[in-house]
Order: structure tokens, then C-alpha cells, then sequence
């Protein structure tokens, strides 16, 4: 009898992820501080200098391009990275993280991510940054997975191309329904937090959508649907 009924088991429930943006939701800098630091510790100092002063003539366009669209935004300012070794990027990561991103993540950040760990989800930070950039924030956090944009190299050197798809605003919930598809998660049970409305897609997508020091945008979508709104700052 007993053998029987254990052929009857009830199926494995589909687990769950929590999906976190992260510029402006866990920590306060964005991918032109990062680009900023890589040019200011790359090669010698003349380079660094030229490079250092195209970058900051450019950052009022950045500035306008990353309001217009992201998209566009990402593909322009990934061009910059074109000519950088493999090697140097990856080695400089890691003195990105303790200089720049470390000292910016917000105080409780860390326990938005716990709390989501401790209700069995699966962590997953999903980004516009380059993924070698937020392989030291994952370890920190203890992620599970890394969605990012990933840069091309052909032999060891940056081309300034990022491989499709790039991972920004509509195109971030195409990615996590993908996601939860492969690794059979339910999508209507997971969590998605971000800080911009850019990131509607995214958060709607899911079950369980939370705003994370909203933009005033995000704040009165959260209001007029009810998302729960959280300050981690």
C-alpha cells in the first residue's frame, strides 16, 4: 500500500527568484562611475588623460542619452571600452568593487537580498552593467546568477561591441520570463525590485514586483497598483 501511494507523490513544486536591478536600487553608482574608474587606471598616464577627457566631454551626452533611452545609451557608452585587455578589465573589477561599488551599496541593501534568501528564493542580480564589473557585488551579496550585459573580445581586447541582447528596460522582463522558463521557476511567485520606471517591464512581469527608492514615476505606478514601496538608502 505504502509503495503505491508513494508512486502518487505530488510534483515538485517550481521554485522561485527574487531579481534585482541594480544602479540606484542596491547601490548609488552607475556604469559611467565604473567606466570612469576602468579609464583612470588604464595603461599610461597620457592615455589615461585622453581617454579621461573624451569621457568627461561626454558625459552631458551620456547624461541626455541615458534619459532618452537606455538602449541607445548602453550601445554609445560601451563603444568606450574598445581597446581594453581582457586582463586589465577583469583585474580592476575587483579594485572597482572595493573602491567604488562597495562603499556605495546601500545600508540595508544586504538585507533586502537575506530576506528574499531566507523565503527560498533563488537571487538574481539583473543589470545594464557589464557582468565582469558585478561578478565581485554577486559574490558579496552571495547571488545565485548574474543577468548582464556581456562585452565582446576578440583575442583578449574589448571590441566596444556588447553581445546581444542588450539588457535593459522592456527587454529585462524578456530575459527573466526566459529565465524562470529554463530553470522551471514560477514567474507569478517570484520578485522583481527596482528604482526606475524604466524598469516597469520588468517588474511587472512577476508576481511579486517591489519599488526600491522609486523615481517619482515609479512611485505613483507603485501607488496606482499597489506594489509595495521600500527605502533601502
Amino acid at each position: 500500500m505504502h509503495a503505491h501511494s508513494d508512486q502518487q507523490a505530488a510534483p515538485v513544486k517550481p521554485g522561485k527568484a527574487a531579481f534585482y536591478d541594480v544602479d540606484g536600487t542596491l547601490i548609488r553608482t552607475n556604469v559611467v562611475h565604473a567606466y570612469g574608474y576602468y579609464a583612470m587606471n588604464q595603461g599610461t598616464f597620457r592615455g589615461v588623460l585622453g581617454r579621461s577627457l573624451g569621457t568627461l566631454a561626454s558625459i552631458p551626452a551620456f547624461a541626455g542619452l541615458n534619459i532618452v533611452d537606455r538602449k541607445v545609451f548602453n550601445e554609445f557608452f560601451y563603444r568606450y571600452y574598445a581597446g581594453l585587455s581582457e586582463d586589465r578589465l577583469l583585474t580592476l573589477a575587483e579594485d572597482l568593487f572595493d573602491d567604488v561599488i562597495k562603499p556605495a551599496i546601500y545600508p540595508k541593501a544586504k538585507d533586502l537580498i537575506d530576506e528574499a534568501r531566507r523565503a527560498h528564493c533563488r537571487i538574481v542580480l539583473v543589470t545594464g552593467a557589464l557582468d565582469f564589473t558585478m561578478r565581485p557585488l554577486a559574490r558579496y551579496f552571495g547571488a545565485d546568477d548574474i543577468i548582464a550585459n556581456k562585452m565582446q573580445f576578440v583575442g583578449g581586447v574589448a571590441t566596444g561591441k556588447v553581445i546581444p541582447p542588450i539588457i535593459e528596460g522592456a527587454n529585462k522582463a524578456n530575459v527573466i520570463r526566459d529565465y524562470c522558463e529554463k530553470n522551471a521557476l514560477a514567474l507569478n511567485q517570484s520578485f522583481a525590485y527596482s528604482d526606475s520606471a524604466s524598469d516597469y517591464a520588468m517588474l511587472s512581469v512577476v508576481g511579486r514586483p517591489t519599488a526600491v527608492n522609486p523615481d517619482l514615476r515609479l512611485r505613483s505606478l507603485a501607488r496606482a497598483y499597489n506594489w509595495p514601496i521600500l527605502n533601502v538608502r
